[in-house]
This record gives structure tokens, C-alpha cells and sequence, in this order.
């Protein structure tokens, strides 16, 4: 059984900036999906770095990321998830991500060494 994936915001932008960790996310790349929250939120940052539109589906096509809905299942989900990660700081797009890995069975993907503190809730793994 192949291990799935759900890529955090974070990690969407290390690979795209080659930070340390890229190669992991790359190699995840191909069995990995993605909650719409987090999806806007790597092109909300795109945009903050001065990205024109073209440019975005540039630089986010080849990826062919696997955007998946943020339905009421995952709004429940994520807002449940508050109750534990509001110490931490967590957004909503953190939360998005965790619920959606929890939901699908995956590992969540993140540069964001906070999310080590609620491992219990989906498998977490610190690409750096």
C-alpha cells in the first residue's frame, strides 16, 4: 500500500522556493492532495511575492497539484480541531490540512514545527 499524502500550504512553498525539504515534498508530490484552503493560501502567498496570474498557474501547473474541496464534512472537522490547536496558534489552514489527513488516512506534510505538538489528531511529518 502506497503511502498517501496532504501537503500544508508551507510545504507547497518550500518545494516551489527550493528550500530545505523540497526534495521531500517533490518526491510525495505524486501521491499527495491538498485541501482547497490550503491551495489558496500558496496562491494568496504567490501573490504577496508579486506574482501575476499567468505566472501563478506557471509555477502551479507543473505540479498538478490535487485540490480537494473544503466541504461541510471539512468545515466541521477543522472547526472541532480548534479546541486543540488554539494554544499552538494554528489557522484555519492548518486545520484544514490536519482534518483532511485525519479524514483520508494520510500523512500531512509541513514545515511548520508547531504541528509536532498535535501529532495524535493525523501522522505529521516536518519536511526540514
Amino acid at each position: 500500500m502506497t503511502e498517501r499524502f496532504v501537503l500544508d500550504a508551507s510545504a507547497v512553498l518550500c518545494l516551489i522556493r527550493g528550500e530545505p525539504g523540497a526534495d521531500v515534498v517533490a518526491a510525495a508530490l505524486p501521491e499527495s492532495s491538498i485541501s482547497a484552503v490550503n491551495l489558496a493560501e500558496v496562491v494568496a502567498k504567490l501573490v504577496d511575492l508579486g506574482m501575476n496570474e499567468d505566472l501563478i498557474a506557471r509555477v502551479l501547473d507543473p505540479l498538478r497539484l490535487r485540490g480537494l474541496p473544503f466541504d461541510s464534512e471539512q468545515a466541521h472537522a477543522s472547526g472541532l480541531l480548534r479546541r486543540l490547536t488554539r494554544a499552538l496558534g494554528l489557522s484555519l489552514g492548518d486545520r484544514a490540512c490536519l482534518s483532511l489527513a485525519a479524514q483520508l488516512g494520510a500523512t500531512a506534510l509541513t514545515t511548520d514545527r508547531t504541528w509536532s505538538a498535535v501529532a495524535a489528531t493525523a501522522k505529521v511529518v516536518m519536511v526540514r
